[in-house]
């Protein structure tokens, strides 16, 4: 291979000679350091407008209609300038070239023209401190401090938008219920467009509409089930797509005993009928424990008329616990039912995710059983993580509301695990991190959907996740999946859990408020905190134990829990939901960490960004020396995965994006051996299906880093 003098190389070169071996067969890692460089040097420094001073430019941006000038007026010029200074005294670097790009490309502000930045990235964590400390200035120091350090990275709604005058929502994920007549319906389609035109991506739950064949004013025969609605949420998301920036994004999900489910299954085929097929909306199926049960003796499992169900409990299909009604409804004459194979439902839905990915599955008992409050889940989202209770509106003719239920939006943010063991006062990082996504989530107000402003108001509800587990446990030689990869992660989530739940409580005490309906939660009982109480939760393994006291972090005793029970009982706390862990995409590249507590794909990843074409990526920490802690998901197998989950599952009220990834030479066997072994270790929802296709041979460039194994 002949290599060109440096100087000659231009960044996007330079990021390619990460993915060849050099002459004595070690990755050159060196190179994306390089090419991060160059990229400022020849790229982002030539297209900066330059400003004498800070004064001079927040004036410009103001005057200009770039920044909102309300953010700036709650604050002396004196202390953002001061806080500015913070920020660039931490001396920042983007650690990889991909983070860099992602950062100028996605996040940092731009003239109207697009063609040259007005923000370094110390600006805009300066303006997103600003921004959710609403005038506090001991916060919004904390805030920048957390941020710029890599410990807190806030979503990509709040990071890009935070400050800025032409700006979309701080969140974009919502969860939204469709009730079984035509205004819900109708009120659906328009908040599907409402949202989707400011960025959101939104699930719907399509559980409780009736099914195909189902009467209409006792008419039988009449309804034309779920499919269509699902035709017209894609057609809305189609239609709204922020100005042409990106397809709007639109998920549904669909209870596995709704007469319904093999034909909402069919359109996910490659092979189905145009008028049928579903192309952009992602699909989600709710499984309660009774159909494993079915498949595990080899019984037909019913499907029950959501129409007969509600006439005859007086609530919708999706207020129902099927597992502990299942009997009762299958005995119930008024309740129409046909039946199919539960072996043969699996096998279909592995068949499906394997075609197609989807569809994403929720484990109902299983996300119920350690749901903390009043209330069913009976969904989630579009990364199935959001795991909260719902409240149906109810509509008059004219689609006004007669009574505004609770939909859901995902306030999130995430830590970096590495980063925060490594921080100076673990405690107080998490409760920064919950004080940011609080504010997210008062100053979220959507109004266009009163149902899921009402939503927010009442719960508080935000999601805190977790990325880079892989990254911090590869940098400390351990193994992903591993005892000690495995011992971490619980007790890792167990110390968070602790200390978001006692920020949440100050907070509760400062505002002399808890979450609407505490008084109905296991918080308000006591019986949240039995498992913490009633056993001591220590590090089984030795090198767990040290990593902890190696970063003088506190793990809660059974006393310290007693303590938090008490005030908690007392106070209450502010937030519904305080935990979610999300896929996390964009925002691990520009603080360089691993997806999420996902294993890695790769040890250099490949990504395709655009028209500059292929980026890669290294895994972070990787060096020459450690490569055999780097094993990708595919090698560690779902098992492994599973288990790490399940560690973590325990803790997290809400759910954990968690993708299967199997090997070429999977079956659907496979498949449906993964789910039930998920199932039964407690976890309450699976997101997507990756299969690792087969490389041709001769088609892979010889000595490509991320083609080997």
């Amino acid at each position: 291979m002949t290599v060109q003098p440096q100087e000659q190389l231009d960044y996007h070169a330079l990021n390619a000679m990460l993915n060849l071996y050099d002459n004595d067969n070690k990755i050159q890692l060196d190179k994306d350091k390089q090419a991060a460089y160059h990229y400022f040097r020849h790229h982002v420094n030539q297209n900066t407008v330059f400003f004498h001073n800070l004064q001079e430019k927040l004036d410009f941006l103001v005057a200009e209609n770039y920044y909102e000038s309300a953010i700036l007026a709650q604050y002396e010029f004196t202390f953002i300038k001061k806080l500015f200074q913070q920020a660039y005294n931490h001396k920042f670097r983007f650690q990889t070239f991909l983070g860099a790009f992602k950062y100028y490309t996605s996040y940092t502000l731009k003239t109207f023209d697009g063609r040259r930045y007005l923000e370094r990235y110390e600006d805009r964590v300066c303006m997103v401190a600003l921004t959710l400390a609403q005038g506090n200035q001991e916060l919004a120091s904390q805030l920048v401090n957390e941020i710029i350090s890599g410990r807190f990275q806030p979503a990509t709604p709040t990071f890009l938008n935070c400050g800025k005058k032409q700006r979309g929502e701080l969140v974009s994920c919502f969860l939204l219920r469709i009730e079984d007549n035509m205004e819900s319906i109708g009120r659906s389609v328009n908040s599907a467009l409402q949202l989707s035109k400011r960025g959101g991506g939104v699930a719907f739950l399509l559980t409780n509409l009736r099914e195909a064949g189902a009467p209409i004013k006792l008419i039988e025969n009449q309804s034309s089930g779920v499919i269509p609605v699902m035709k017209m949420l894609e057609d809305a998301f189609s239609y709204a797509n922020q100005l042409g920036a990106r397809q709007g994004a639109g998920a549904v999900y669909l209870h596995a005993h709704h007469p319904d489910i093999l034909s909402f299954l069919d359109t996910k085929r490659e092979n189905a009928d145009e008028k049928i097929r579903i192309k952009t909306l992602s699909l989600g199926v709710v499984i309660p424990d009774i159909t494993f049960h079915l498949a595990k003796n080899n019984q037909d499992m019913y499907l029950f008329s959501p129409y007969d169900i509600e006439r005859c409990y007086g609530v919708p299909m999706s207020e129902i616990a099927i597992t502990e009604k299942y009997s009762e409804m299958v005995n119930n004459k008024n309740i129409r039912k046909q039946k199919i194979n539960a072996r043969e439902f699996f096998l279909t839905l592995a068949e499906i995710q394997f075609e197609s990915g989807y569809p994403y599955i929720l484990f109902e008992d299983n996300a119920n059983r350690l749901n903390p409050i009043y209330g069913r889940i009976n969904m989630s989202n579009l990364c199935s993580e959001i795991l909260q209770v719902n409240d149906a509106s109810i509509y008059d003719e004219n689609l006004d509301y007669r009574h505004v239920g609770k939909d859901i939006s995902c306030n999130l943010g995430s830590m970096n695990i590495a980063k925060t063991m490594d921080s100076p006062n673990f405690a107080h990082s998490i409760e920064i991190a919950i004080r940011a996504l609080t504010a997210v989530s008062d100053m979220s107000q959507i109004q266009s959907v009163p149902s899921i402003q009402e939503g927010n108001k009442k719960s508080h509800a935000i999601g805190l996740g977790q990325m880079n587990l892989h990254g911090y446990l590869a940098r400390e030689h351990i193994y992903y999946g591993s005892e000690e990869g495995i011992d971490f992660t619980n007790i890792y989530f167990y110390t968070v859990t602790y200390y978001a739940l006692q920020a949440s409580n100050k907070l509760a005490i400062e505002r002399q408020h808890a979450f609407s309906g505490f008084a109905h939660s296991k918080y308000a009982s006591g019986e949240y905190f039995e498992k913490y109480i009633n056993q001591q939760w220590q590090p089984k393994t030795e090198k767990i134990k040290q990593l902890f006291q190696r970063s003088a972090i506190h793990i809660p005793t059974c006393e310290d829990w007693q303590q938090l029970k008490q005030s908690i009982m007392e106070h209450g706390i502010y937030n519904q939901n305080l935990q979610a862990i999300p896929p996390t995409g964009s925002i691990s590249y520009i603080n360089h960490s691993t997806s999420s507590i996902h294993p890695i794909v790769a040890r250099i990843e490949i990504r395709k960004e655009g028209k500059i074409g292929r980026v890669y990526y290294p895994a972070p920490y990787l060096t020459n020396e450690n490569l055999e802690y780097y094993q990708d998901a595919y090698q560690i197998g779902a098992e492994k995965i599973i288990d790490t989950y399940a560690a973590a599952t325990q803790h997290v009220d809400q759910g954990l994006s968690l993708t299967l990834f199997f090997t070429d030479d999977a079956t659907t066997r496979d498949i449906n051996r993964a789910q039930i072994y998920a199932w039964k270790k407690g976890i309450k929802t699976l997101y997507y299906i990756r299969i690792r296709q087969s490389t041709l041979e001769g088609t892979e460039v010889k000595g490509c880093v991320s083609c080997a194994l």
